[in-house]
């Protein structure tokens, strides 16, 4: 019984952090529930620095004279 809730809040720990930095980049929260698969969570973190994130589409664009 203690190794299931030391898993779950393990579990817990490492994708609550991760559900809101999804969030707040635009992408689903739910995606963060990859991040405690092995070797998934390494492409989603590089997906996550690499994408283009829809929070901020449109805000990079230059200003027009």
């Amino acid at each position: 019984m203690g190794f299931l809730v030391a898993l779950l809040t393990t579990g817990i720990i490492i994708v609550l952090p991760f559900w809101f930095i999804f969030s707040k980049a635009g992408f689903p929260g739910a995606l963060a529930i990859l991040m405690i698969i092995p070797f998934v969570n390494l492409v989603m973190i590089f997906y996550l620095a690499f994408a283009e994130w829809p929070a901020l589409r449109g805000r990079n664009q230059p200003t027009q004279m």
